[in-house]
C-alpha cells in the first residue's frame, strides 16, 4: 500500500464519520411526532383479510405496505371464519331498494352490538328476476347498507361483497326458492 492511498482512505472514513454524526445530532434535536416520517403520518394497524389472516399494515393514505402477520414458527396468524348471521333481504329492505328499514336497522345494531366477533365480512345476494348487471350492483349496495350499520357501532367490517345471483342456494323457479337467494350473509371472524 502506498502512503498516498492510507491518507485517502483516512480522510474518508473521517468524512463518512462526520456525515454520521451530523445526522444523528439533527435527528436527536429535530422534535419528532410518534408515526411521522418527511411530515407524512403513517398509521400502524392490523387488517384482517376475509380468510381471517392477520397482516401488518402500515399506510399514510396514499401509499402502504402490508405484510402477512406470523407466528413464531413461521404460519400464519388466522382466525376462524364462520357464517353467523344469514338474514332475509326482505326484511331489511323495500323491494329493488337498499335503504335499511327501521326494523331491520334495529334487529343489525342489536346482532352487532352482541356478537363479539374481531371482524365482520359482509355478503349481499339477489334472486335471478333482473339482469346479472343489476343484481350485482344491488346486492353490493345492499351489503354496503348492512356494513355502514356495523361499523356505525364500532364492528370491524373487513370486506364487503355482492354476488348478485351468482350463489342461490335455492330454487329460482318458485316464490319460496326466490326468496331464500335474496339474503345478506355475515360472516364472523373470531
Amino acid at each position: 500500500m502506498t502512503i498516498e492511498f492510507l491518507k485517502t482512505t483516512r480522510r474518508g472514513l473521517g468524512l463518512c464519520a462526520g456525515v454520521a454524526l451530523a445526522f444523528a445530532a439533527a435527528t436527536a434535536n429535530a422534535q419528532m411526532v410518534p408515526g411521522t416520517v418527511n411530515g407524512e403520518v403513517y398509521k400502524p394497524t392490523i387488517w384482517i383479510d376475509p380468510d381471517g389472516c392477520e397482516h401488518w399494515v402500515m399506510d399514510d393514505g396514499v401509499e402502504g405496505y402490508m405484510d402477512l402477520k406470523r407466528d413464531r414458527q413461521g404460519k400464519p396468524t388466522c382466525h376462524p371464519v364462520q357464517s353467523c348471521a344469514v338474514m332475509n333481504s326482505d326484511q331489511l329492505f323495500a323491494t329493488d331498494k337498499y335503504v335499511i328499514s327501521a326494523a331491520g336497522r334495529k334487529r343489525l345494531t342489536d346482532f352487532f352490538q352482541q356478537a363479539g366477533a374481531t371482524a365482520y365480512i359482509i355478503v349481499g345476494h339477489t334472486d335471478s328476476r333482473a339482469s346479472d348487471e343489476y343484481n350485482m350492483r344491488l346486492s353490493y349496495n345492499r351489503a354496503n347498507a348492512v356494513a355502514k350499520i356495523a361499523a356505525s357501532v364500532g364492528a370491524n367490517v373487513v370486506d364487503v361483497r355482492g354476488y348478485g345471483e351468482r350463489q342461490p342456494i335455492a330454487s329460482n323457479s318458485t316464490a319460496a326458492g326466490m326468496q331464500k337467494n335474496r339474503r345478506v350473509e355475515i360472516i364472523c371472524v373470531k
